[in-house]
Order: structure tokens, then C-alpha cells, then sequence
């Protein structure tokens, strides 16, 4: 009776721990650009992992923002949720870049969120789809905090050749004191480079056929043909490079590269390659396959 109690025991435990789900916090700057609306999807109907908390961040520098950029990305956020049929914690972040002196953070519900669950738990994966003033301010706030967390984000370009490190992309200039501030701090950074993401340029008549027969597919190209620049041919979704890789680390190639001295003088892992079309299959076979709870 004792071996049947502790093989039963043995069975329970397993699989619970298959059965697991890995949880992250997802940051993005949704209203900015068609990608991020991909990229969320993908995170979002993932059964291996839960979204704890989906965060809105600005785009306020941008010579095509509007008015309340980060409003704008919290609203588009909660909408997604809304075709998906599902329910995640949404957040605003701050309004705009972080301040230039003094107490420079944005205090925000996103940051107050990052730090509740940071200080609650042994460590935090936060995937952050354009600026860092959410995560970089809730590190402003509480110092404490940064070597809890485990950042994925999309942004700079890496010459993996010299290890020289550029800051000249859109989602670093939108909070140029961000960057810098989490380079010098203690979280752990795991970067997406543009040069490395740039593979995921993909023509708008194959996501149609690929995609656009299910009504979240049709719902994504709305979203490309109602943007500022809907008429474009072909995009690149790269948001979806991070969260794929993040989701499936075999479909990228990573490389530690210690990083100058301005720019925090510490190994910090960078993609250096993707598998972009097993990203799109794997994209493409899983929407397909989605259907609302």
C-alpha cells in the first residue's frame, strides 16, 4: 500500500510539472506598428506559457506618433483579447519617455506591476516589444529588484564581427536613458537585434493565403490595411522574432558579447541568427489550428 501511495504521489507530481506553464510579462508598443499585434498573438494562444500581465508603452517620440501613443497601445491591447476571446491583466505604462533628472521614473501601473511580481517571486521574464521606459523604471523605483529580472527585448543592432553595439534603431530611441540605464543595472538582458530580426520581411499576399481564412488571421491583415502606411507589400514583423525564439530557443542562434564600457561592460546574450521560415510555419500552423475558449 505505502509503494502505491508513493507511485501515486510520483505520477502527481509529474505531471504537474509537465503540465507547468511558464509565466512571463509582455510589454509592448502595440498601437506603434503591425508586428506587435503578430507577436502577441503568438505569445497569447501558446498553451506552455501565461501571460500574467500585458503592458501598454508609449511611442511618443516617433515623427508618426499620435496623441497618447501609450493609450492608443493599451486600448489596441485590450481589443486583441477581445477577438482572442481571452482574459489577461492589462496595464497602462508610462506616457512617455523617462524624465531627464531627478526621480526620472514613470511611475505607472505596468512598473508598480513589474516590481509586485518581482518582489514576490525568485526571478521574472519580461519580453519587452519597444521602448523600456515600464521595465527600466520599475528598476528606477526599486533598485533592489534588477537582478530578478530576465529581459527579452527587441532593439539596438550588433556587428557580432567587432561586438560594436549601435543604438541608432526605433525602439532605443524611444527612450535613449532606458537603455542605458538597464545596460549599466544588474537584469539579466537577452537582445533581439534589428540586423538579426530583419529576416522576417514577409510579403502581404502570403500572410493572406496562409492566414486569412481564420478570423484572427483576417483580423491581423485588417490591422496592416488600416495603418498609417496600410498599403504597403511587405513588412517585417519583427516583434515575432523575439517571441518566437523566447518560445522555441532551437529556432535561434545565440552569442554572448561583452558590451563596451558605455554601454554597461558586461556579457550580455544577443540572437545572432533566426530560422525564419520555421518561425512562420510554426506561426502559420498554430493560428490555424486557434479557436476561442
Amino acid at each position: 500500500m505505502t509503494r502505491f501511495y508513493l507511485c501515486l504521489l510520483l505520477f502527481v507530481f509529474c505531471s504537474l510539472t509537465l503540465t507547468a506553464q511558464r509565466s512571463v510579462i509582455v510589454d509592448a508598443d502595440t498601437g506603434n506598428e503591425v508586428d506587435d499585434l503578430y507577436a502577441l498573438v503568438r505569445i497569447l494562444m501558446d498553451p506552455s506559457v501565461e501571460v500574467s500581465a500585458l503592458c501598454a508603452a508609449h511611442w511618443q517620440t516617433s515623427h508618426w506618433s499620435v496623441p497618447n501613443s501609450m493609450e492608443n497601445s493599451h486600448r489596441l491591447n485590450q481589443q486583441l483579447l477581445g477577438e482572442m476571446g481571452i482574459s489577461v491583466p492589462t496595464l497602462r505604462g508610462g506616457e512617455a519617455r523617462m524624465y531627464d533628472w531627478g526621480d526620472r521614473a514613470r511611475h505607472s501601473a505596468a512598473s508598480y506591476e513589474i516590481i509586485r511580481q518581482a518582489t514576490e517571486r525568485d526571478s521574472v521574464e519580461i519580453l519587452v516589444l519597444g521602448a523600456l521606459t515600464n521595465v527600466a523604471s520599475a528598476v528606477f523605483i526599486s533598485p533592489e529588484i534588477a537582478p530578478k529580472l530576465r529581459i527579452y527585448w527587441l532593439g539596438t543592432t550588433m556587428d557580432f564581427e567587432s561586438g560594436i553595439l549601435k543604438r541608432n534603431d526605433f525602439n532605443a530611441l524611444m527612450d535613449p536613458y532606458a537603455l542605458d540605464f538597464l545596460l549599466d543595472s544588474d537584469a539579466q538582458m537577452q537582445i533581439m537585434p534589428i540586423n538579426t530580426a530583419q529576416a522576417m520581411e514577409i510579403r502581404q499576399d502570403v500572410l493572406k493565403r496562409e492566414t486569412g481564412s481564420h478570423p484572427l488571421g483576417a483580423y491581423l491583415l485588417r490591422r496592416w490595411e488600416d495603418h498609417l502606411d496600410g498599403s504597403r507589400n511587405s513588412r517585417t514583423l519583427w516583434d515575432l522574432a523575439l517571441v518566437a525564439a523566447f518560445l522555441r530557443p532551437e529556432v535561434a542562434t545565440l552569442e554572448v558579447v561583452r558590451t563596451s564600457r558605455d554601454s554597461g561592460d558586461r556579457p550580455i546574450r544577443f540572437y545572432s541568427t533566426i530560422n525564419t521560415e520555421e518561425i512562420y510555419r510554426d506561426f502559420f500552423e498554430r493560428l490555424l489550428m486557434y479557436q476561442r475558449p
